[in-house]
């Protein structure tokens, strides 16, 4: 492989495209709900930016956990020697940058956002990831920050009703992301990062999981009932797939006892197929079917591609032997994954 090829296949995998074509829908979603009509520009703007911002994350998030990721990940992009952490460190600048100047030429007003959940982002990626479930819950908020974009870019306004749809995607993103750490739990543990599992076990992990994706799907629900704007069927029918997936996965982490890092990675690959479901329900509620199934089905497509091509090898490397040692899942009682 050349070295232009290395470096640009090491900045795909920082990418993540299986995690990354989630958050512009979200930012769509708040454009939609927000209102019944607005330019061409300002919804792609709605989906491109966030999507900036998260992909700023992504190389702020490898930058701060570089030396946790050469102890429990040394295949990833910086550790493995393929990107410079000082070029993670000026791509999420300059990406930050970027999103802030597009968002000045569209509705100023927005750029506080932007500075809001870069300080978020940012402190998230420095301090509270390695704190527990409040690192859990900032992450979380984070989504929330991407649909309320939307709604300000799409001229709307921020008023409680349409803060109380941002939560469902708080919610549920925090429970998504407690997945993602039992996962990890092992290299956080030996690199110090006091998360969740880490501090309180796989069992208490899985109950505030249940707790957090209780909580979103009521929010959902009865999203209607405050937002007083008249449902559809594709809000209704991609609503309940979403749950239907998410409750999925809940009931099999409740049944799976300490699940291994192979079986948890599966678990957030269904969670990373079924909140792009989600955020399409809230898109067809607003924009109507076409162009929910316009914008979910290709984000499904790419999702899905990229877990199966690059997401078990950025997690585990390419022969994955931690990850298959052991069987998939193992009764509770026992302290350590597989």
């Amino acid at each position: 492989m050349t070295g232009l090829m290395r470096s640009l296949s090491a900045h795909v995998e920082t990418w993540r495209p299986y995690t990354s074509c989630y958050v512009g829908l979200v930012g769509l979603a708040g454009a939609a709900l927000a209102a019944d009509s607005t330019s061409g520009s300002r919804l792609f703007a709605a989906w491109a930016i966030p999507t900036l911002g998260w992909l700023a994350g992504l190389y702020g998030g490898d930058y701060f956990d570089r030396e946790l990721d050469a102890i429990a990940k040394p295949q990833r992009p910086i550790p493995s020697g393929r990107l410079r952490a000082s070029t993670a460190l000026a791509a999420m600048i300059g990406l930050i940058a970027a999103g802030a100047a597009w968002t000045l030429l569209l509705n100023w007003h927005a750029v506080a956002l932007v500075g809001l959940a870069t300080v978020v982002g940012v402190s998230y990626n420095a301090f509270f990831k390695a704190r527990g479930l409040s690192g859990n819950l900032v992450r979380g908020s984070l989504t929330s920050f991407a649909f309320l974009f939307g709604v300000l870019l799409a001229g709307g306004h921020i008023g409680p009703e349409l803060i109380a749809v941002s939560a469902v995607f708080c919610f549920h993103d925090s429970a998504s992301n407690l997945v993602g750490t039992l996962r990890d739990m092992d290299g956080d543990k030996e690199g110090g990062y006091l998360t969740l599992p880490v501090r309180k076990g796989v069992r208490t992990t899985v109950r505030v999981i249940t707790g957090l994706a209780a909580v979103w799907t009521v929010l959902a629900a009865t999203a209607p009932l405050f937002l007083h704007r008249p449902v559809n069927v594709g809000w209704v029918m991609l609503l309940i797939a979403a749950v239907g997936a998410f409750w999925t996965v809940v009931v099999l982490l409740l049944r799976a006892g300490v699940p291994s890092r192979r079986y948890a990675l599966r678990m957030h690959e269904v969670i990373c197929l079924e909140r792009v479901v989600l955020a399409g329900a809230l898109i067809a509620w607003g924009a109507g079917v076409p162009p929910a199934a316009a914008t979910v089905l290709p984000a499904l497509l790419v999702t899905w591609t990229a877990q199966r091509t690059l997401r078990f090898r950025h997690e585990f490397g390419l022969h994955g032997q931690a990850a298959d040692a052991g069987p998939s899942v193992v009764p509770m009682n026992l302290r350590e994954y597989s």
